[in-house]
Formats: C-alpha cells, sequence, structure tokens
C-alpha cells in the first residue's frame, strides 16, 4: 500500500509537469492571428484597466511567469516576453489577471499574501516536527507538525480559486481587447487548464499526505491506549 501511495503522489505531479511542457511546447509554436509578443499583450491588458503603474519585464528561466505584487511587476519568461504564440499570449494575460486581481483587491489573492509567511514556516518546521515526532513516538509532536502541515495546505488550497480565477479574467481580457483570433480561444484555454493542473495536483498531494499523517497521529494514540 505505501508503494502505491507514494507512487501516486509522485506521479500525479509528474504528469501535471508533462501536460503543461507538452501543451505550451505545441502552442508555442503557433502564432496568434494579431502577432502581438507576449510583452505587448500584457502591456495592452494592463492599460486598458488603468493598471499602468504596473511594469512588464522579461524575466529568466523557462515558463518562469509570475506577478510578483510588492514591485507591481508582471515578469515574463523569455520565450513569452519575445513570444507572439498562442502560448505566450496566454500565460501573459494570466500574469496580467493576477495583476487586476491586486489591483481590485481580491479577497482570495489578499487572504493568500496573508497566508505566505505562516505557509512558508509550516513547510519548513513541519516535516522536521513530524520526524521526530514519529520517530520518537511523541504524538504531541507529531501533533504541532500537522498543526504547521496544515497551514501550508491551506496555503496550497486557497491558491486554486486565486490561479483560476485570473485563468478566467485572462481569456475574458485578450478575447474583448481582440489579442487573439475568435479561432484561437479553444488553444489559448488550453494552455491555461494545462497550467491549472499543476497547481491542482499540488494542492491534491498536499491534502494527501496530510491524511497519511493525520491517520498515523490517531494509530499512535490508539496504541498509546
Amino acid at each position: 500500500m505505501y508503494i502505491i501511495y507514494f507512487a501516486i503522489i509522485v506521479l500525479i505531479p509528474l504528469w501535471a509537469q508533462m501536460r503543461v511542457k507538452s501543451t505550451f511546447g505545441k502552442y508555442s509554436r503557433v502564432s496568434t492571428s494579431t502577432y502581438r509578443r507576449g510583452a505587448d499583450v500584457a502591456r495592452e491588458i494592463l492599460n486598458a484597466n488603468g493598471l499602468y503603474n504596473v511594469a512588464v519585464e522579461e524575466g529568466r528561466g523557462f515558463l518562469s511567469d509570475h506577478y510578483d505584487p510588492r514591485s507591481k511587476t508582471v515578469r515574463l519568461s523569455p520565450e513569452n516576453y519575445h513570444g507572439n504564440s498562442i502560448a505566450a499570449a496566454a500565460v501573459a494575460a494570466h500574469e496580467c489577471g493576477h495583476a487586476i486581481q491586486d489591483g481590485q483587491g481580491y479577497a482570495f489573492l489578499r487572504f493568500r499574501h496573508a497566508l505566505v509567511p505562516v505557509a512558508n514556516l509550516g513547510s519548513n518546521a513541519s516535516w522536521i516536527l513530524v520526524m521526530i515526532g514519529i520517530f520518537a513516538h511523541l504524538s504531541g509532536l507529531l501533533l504541532l507538525g500537522i498543526v504547521f502541515m496544515a497551514a501550508a495546505v491551506l496555503f496550497q488550497i486557497v491558491t486554486l480559486p486565486v490561479e483560476f480565477n485570473a485563468s478566467n479574467r485572462a481569456m475574458n481580457q485578450v478575447v474583448s481587447l481582440g489579442l487573439i483570433g475568435n479561432r484561437e480561444q479553444r488553444e489559448a484555454r488550453k494552455v491555461l487548464n494545462a497550467a491549472a493542473l499543476t497547481y491542482v495536483a499540488a494542492a491534491a498531494v498536499a491534502v494527501l499526505e496530510l491524511l497519511r499523517l493525520v491517520l498515523i497521529f490517531t494509530g499512535m494514540n490508539r496504541n498509546d491506549d
């Protein structure tokens, strides 16, 4: 059972990553009918939403695209910053979706930002407490580790509506502003859906790990009784 369990938690993220890379690879070779670069798509979306203060910069690394709320910057990986593909337009629009969320005070985004320090602490400390608790047979320490891990899991779960909402905003923007052709909407949606799978996979694995530890804690207490 343990072999099957660990195979599942390893294979789910790998499958999601492979799906993202294959989908992105396919549509990064297909230009949009408007031939706009990802950087231009981002700038037009931001301007259309009055976010003139949000910068668009070229980042580093493959699929390193993100929105930085601290510096109010959309950073696009080189292939998406310079590329005029459907994939570049979809990813650029998605990151602008986060900028729009930030500008409008989207509740889930604000909640996720508030969870960052707690989630970081939970991710770093939880496994230390869990391992000591299990090997030293200290159920109290194990429970503390579970609490810390729960904070990190909550962050993963809250990330889901943030990402899905950003993708919906992205599609609305590229369509309403005419940044992609009507026939390209389906392909852009495929890129966004594939990217969302990585967040779903991460959340699923995190929840499974948390449930496994809860079962271990329950069994430990039962044996002590």
